[in-house]
């Protein structure tokens, strides 16, 4: 029995050694498998990190953008509102001119815009009542001077100032308001050339 119980401590050392080899070689891969599962872990942490940072500074230009617009905008419509209220004041001196600067202004107007045929010329009621005497020989002269003529129209038209040309049923308005719209890309630039 002694061979027999040696053999038996034989296979139990054995055993016991395999056994040993099986459970360090064990311990050694759930080391490298801890090892390697930390490494991903801090990788996919610091890749995470990464992406929030970056996220973060995207959101961030996207908030100084859209800020930037914002303030852009809001220059761009207090500009507007500038220009708005420079052409309303304009246009509202133009018609408070005095008589003989207005009509002068008017007769230039007419030396602009007069065609060479025959037609009217139409006032509101408030510059029909306050033209000069010399005022339809002044129009005559220049409309003759662009090889036209112009008789003054005694009905008054709904105009808020200026005149309108009428060369048989075919109306050129130059009436204050159709003049600053007409030219309101023009003049909101010599303005805000002067403003801004």
């Amino acid at each position: 029995m002694a061979g027999l119980d040696k053999i038996l401590s034989e296979i139990s050392a054995e055993a016991n050694a395999d056994a040993e080899a099986i459970l360090s070689e064990a311990r050694k891969e759930a080391e490298a498998i801890r090892a390697e599962a930390e490494q991903e872990a801090d990788e996919s942490a610091e890749r995470f990190s990464r992406e929030a940072a970056k996220r973060a500074d995207d959101r961030k230009s996207r908030a100084i953008s859209a800020a930037a617009l914002k303030k852009r905008q809001l220059l761009l419509a207090e500009k507007q509102h500038l220009i708005g209220e420079v052409l309303d004041k304009a246009k509202k001196a133009f018609l408070a001119l005095p008589d003989d600067q207005y009509f002068d202004a008017v007769i230039r107007l007419v030396e602009k815009n007069a065609l060479a045929q025959p037609g009217q010329i139409r006032f509101n009621a408030r510059d029909l009542e306050r033209l000069p005497k010399d005022f339809a020989a002044k129009v005559e002269k220049a409309a003759i001077g662009k090889g036209g003529r112009l008789a003054l129209a005694k009905e008054a038209v709904q105009i808020d100032g200026g005149f309108l040309l009428d060369y048989e049923g075919v109306e050129q308005n130059c009436s204050v308001t159709s003049l600053f719209e007409t030219n309101a890309e023009e003049l909101s630039d010599e303005i805000q050339k002067l403003l801004f």
